[in-house]
């Protein structure tokens, strides 16, 4: 397992993007809807930050693992949130609600 992105809710998507682009030197790496929210990827080096258009400005830390339904089986006693889903991308995704509240997702890039 390892890190893959961490997740921003912003309030003013194309805002955001700018400032992470033209302020702090970011790239963007993709763009795209899903579930009726826009989503942004951009990266620093081997940093990714996910923006993602909303007005509950969540955070969430997302891992990237080889095997989702495996991961999946073994976090038992963590509450799930939502999921799993295929993204268009053809990854695999899991949210989870980690031991104090805070956002877990567990992602399959391959």
């Amino acid at each position: 397992m390892k890190l893959h992105h961490y997740g921003l809710e912003v309030r003013n998507l194309d805002e955001s993007v700018d400032f992470y682009k033209n302020q702090l030197g970011f790239l963007e790496e993709q763009r795209f809807r899903f579930m009726e929210e826009d989503i942004v990827f951009l990266t620093l080096g081997d940093f990714r930050l996910e923006l993602i258009a909303g007005h509950t400005l969540n955070a969430h830390i997302c891992f990237e693992v080889n095997n989702l339904d495996c991961t999946m089986t073994m976090l038992t006693g963590l509450r799930k949130i939502e999921g799993p889903y295929h993204l268009d991308n053809g990854w695999k995704t899991a949210f989870y609600e980690g031991p104090t509240k805070e956002i877990l997702e567990f992602l399959q890039t391959d």
